[in-house]
């Protein structure tokens, strides 16, 4: 288990926004874990988590996996993610534009859709989860429409899940079925493997997950891909 992957899961416990139990989610699939997104709330979880993204960024970029001149953030979660991580890739000595979206265009003032710096060369999408790709595929359909590259899409947590319901299940999950349409990676700081090594890992969190095991690898064989 890659040390960045850890200490992002060990965070994401710490700050409340990764949870065990029994949870319905969005689709209405029962779900043992949890991971909401939207509670890196205080500017200090932010900075963390910006960090963590631009970490993973830069290890995949040093492995030759993606190149990128810009970061984009859809609204409306995008919009902090890619804006935090820029500022932490500057920590990191790599300053680049980012630019997010509106959800309506603006008719007065600058106008259009696109706030930040423009769309241009090879453009990194930076959101949070990707559940069934369709808010992606419209990030893509932008960039494209300026003319510019989308190059790929950084995001915290891979389910490794398969869409749809039981019996008529997706044969690859929703991230490989994104790459396959657009023929862009998707990098992750975690993913579900990571989250089941640290499960039976050393780590002092990792002790009260494990009567959260059994259900864990019962999702993933129903669901996993």
């Amino acid at each position: 288990m890659e040390q960045v992957s850890r200490q992002f899961i060990e965070f994401a416990l710490q700050s409340g926004v990764l949870k065990f139990g029994d949870f319905t989610m969005k689709s209405g699939r029962r779900s043992p874990y949890f991971f909401n997104a939207g509670l890196f709330s205080r500017g200090s979880t932010l900075g963390r988590l910006s960090r963590f993204y631009a970490q993973a960024l830069l290890a995949a970029r040093a492995a030759g996996r993606i190149d990128f001149d810009m970061l984009f953030g859809p609204a409306y979660k995008g919009i902090t993610l890619a804006a935090g991580t820029a500022i932490a890739l500057a920590d990191f000595g790599v300053d680049l534009p980012f630019a997010f979206n509106r959800k309506e265009a603006k008719d007065h003032g600058e106008g259009g859709v696109i706030v930040g710096g423009p769309l241009a060369g090879k453009v990194l999408i930076v959101d949070d989860v990707i559940t069934d790709g369709a808010a992606k595929r419209e990030s893509v359909e932008l960039i494209r429409a300026h003319g510019a590259t989308p190059c790929g899409v950084l995001i915290a947590l891979d389910r490794r899940e398969r869409t749809g319901a039981d019996g008529a299940l997706s044969s690859v999950s929703a991230v490989t079925a994104f790459e396959q349409a657009f023929g862009i990676p998707v990098i992750a700081v975690a993913g579900l493997d990571d989250l089941l090594q640290f499960i039976d890992s050393d780590s002092p969190e990792a002790a009260s997950l494990r009567p959260h095991r059994e259900a864990m690898l019962e999702h993933r064989r129903r669901y996993g891909a």
